[in-house]
């Protein structure tokens, strides 16, 4: 599984990705991220789902772009390309795949601004190959483990989010999704990308390098469900009968 976060706010683009890649029994570690960045073009690929319909599908979309970059001149135009590699993929290896009991199920995240994209855009590519826009209403996406950071997501992230809030909540989802499940692990990548700039800032961390503020978070966590108003649950607990000693379970003076 695959922990791939895609964030839009005011300000930017913010991506996160796992590196972990499982195969049987075995894990590996493999970048999710293809970074697209010359002139005025700048635009990053995330992907969840099977590697070697990622791999092959995003060396279709990079032989593409090499050979007509000057026509993608809004990123829409660039999705669409690689919305048809990923079609073009399924025709040449589904049904194989599917004979070995495997399920073709690329799903990917295309973030960034081209030249005359008149801000910086957010899209989720669907196995299919159609694809959905990511808007202010939810300014965010989840593609592979899904579940566990979209609450903190949920309660937090808002379009008018700094990047550097949004930087935060984005990894503190990663956390969670890491802590419960062990297909998701470090080293991450982060890809920043600031409105109009036309430049792709990207970092990869170690688990040593945010170890302190994942501490800090856990400890944080456990003060605050300790400091939990408890009335409510007081009234509970003192409706239970009180503990009693009952001849069954008395000890016996069995000496002589």
């Amino acid at each position: 599984m695959t922990f791939c976060l895609g964030m839009k706010v005011e300000d930017g683009l913010i991506g996160i990705a796992d590196t972990r890649v499982t195969t049987g029994v075995e894990c590996i570690t493999a970048r999710k991220v293809s970074i697209h960045q010359h002139g005025r073009h700048s635009m990053f690929l995330m992907t969840s789902g099977l590697r070697s319909v990622r791999d092959k599908a995003v060396t279709y979309f990079d032989e593409a772009i090499s050979e007509s970059d000057q026509s993608f001149d809004k990123l829409f135009k660039a999705v669409n390309v690689f919305a048809t590699q990923i079609r073009r993929v399924a025709q040449e290896d589904k049904d194989a795949l599917e004979q070995a009991g495997l399920s073709f199920n690329l799903h990917a995240l295309v973030g960034g601004q081209l030249e005359n994209d008149q801000e910086h855009k957010l899209y989720l590519i669907y196995p299919q190959g159609s694809w959905v826009e990511v808007s202010e209403g939810t300014p965010y996406c989840i593609i592979g483990e899904t579940g566990y950071g979209k609450p903190l997501l949920d309660r937090v992230l808002r379009y008018n989010t700094g990047m550097d809030l949004a930087l935060k909540v984005g990894f503190l989802a990663f956390d969670a999704t890491r802590t419960s499940s062990t297909s998701v692990e470090y080293p991450i990548d982060v890809v920043l990308y600031r409105h109009d700039t036309f430049d792709i800032v990207e970092h990869r961390f170690e688990k040593e390098d945010l170890a302190e503020i994942a501490s800090w978070w856990q400890s944080r966590i456990y003060d605050s469900v300790e400091k939990l108003p408890s009335k409510w649950a007081d009234r509970l607990l003192s409706s239970l009968p009180q503990e009693t000693r009952t001849a069954s379970n008395t000890p016996r003076d069995v000496s002589p």
